[in-house]
């Protein structure tokens, strides 16, 4: 797992920086636990665009990870392979149960094939064992962890990501997550131990727009560079920078800073300490 620097043979691949990919062990998904994913162009139900630069990219098939495990615990699975999502930055890895069932799930670092995993209340403290924060020591690294309990994994999911339980007092934990923000989780939800792979991921340079394109995304046209019907920041004679205003968006909400989503109440009294600026 890292990355690989290319010899300067055109211009782009003097600066591009990629993946080496070593640590996949396949190139091929199992197809039992995949689907088809219908691209949408950033459009609605009615042909509007809701979401702009977005279309093309390569075509790709879902991976249906299991974010959830609650219904498998107590069953011993073994690491099949490690496994490339076109969806996510993560890495995932296939697992069989000792019923023949196989799962994706997200692939932390030091989790090698061959390995067997468990989940439920007998799992030993090990990466790539799912359990309830009650029975993982402050200090550990986790991921895939849940908001509410039997609601499956929410956040810490990223490449490279790990939350830390800091201290417990009563039935919740301090759980310090990614950004420092520390946020208190009930002793119920369930976690995964280990830091996620693929922690690189930082380091790579696209090095070229095409590949941006590969990626389902579109140019970024600058405000100043349309005209005045198009952006409050169009228009003027030569290239004009409409005498320094406040950055605004194409619909006039302010750019830098200004909070345009709704405090979300139930979700505020959790938070211990706010993420670090």
């Amino acid at each position: 797992m890292g990355v690989k620097q290319h010899k300067p043979v055109t211009p782009t691949k003097r600066f591009e920086v990629s993946p080496d990919f070593k640590e996949l062990t396949t190139s091929k998904p199992e197809k039992s636990l995949t689907q088809a994913l219908r691209k949408t162009g950033g459009r609605n139900s009615h042909g509007h665009i809701t979401m702009r630069r977005r279309g093309g990219g390569h075509k790709r098939r879902y991976r249906l990870v299991d974010f959830y495990r609650r219904d498998k615990a107590g069953d011993k699975a073994t690491v099949l392979s490690v496994e490339y999502d076109p969806n996510r930055n993560a890495r995932i890895s296939l697992v069989q149960y000792e019923g023949g069932d196989k799962r994706y799930i997200l692939w932390p670092e030091k989790l090698e094939v061959g390995a067997t995993i468990e989940a439920g209340d007998e799992a030993d403290i090990k990466v790539g064992n799912a359990m309830a924060l009650r029975r993982i020591p402050p200090g550990e690294f986790i991921h895939n962890l849940e908001l509410r309990k039997k609601a499956g994994g929410r956040i810490v999911r990223s490449a490279g990501m790990a939350a830390v339980i800091q201290a417990k007092d009563g039935d919740y934990a301090h759980v310090k997550l990614p950004s420092g923000e520390v946020r208190l989780i009930h002793l119920d939800c369930w976690a995964t131990i280990g830091q996620l792979g693929n922690s690189e991921r930082k380091s790579v340079k696209l090095g070229k727009a095409g590949r941006n394109r590969w990626l389902g995304r579109r140019p970024k046209v600058r405000g100043v560079a349309m005209n005045p019907v198009d952006h409050p920041h169009g228009g003027g004679e030569g290239k004009s920078g409409q005498g320094n205003p406040h950055p605004v968006s194409k619909w006039g909400w302010h750019t830098k800073g200004k909070r345009t989503r709704k405090p979300k109440k139930y979700s505020a009294k959790f938070i211990v300490k706010r993420r670090a600026k």
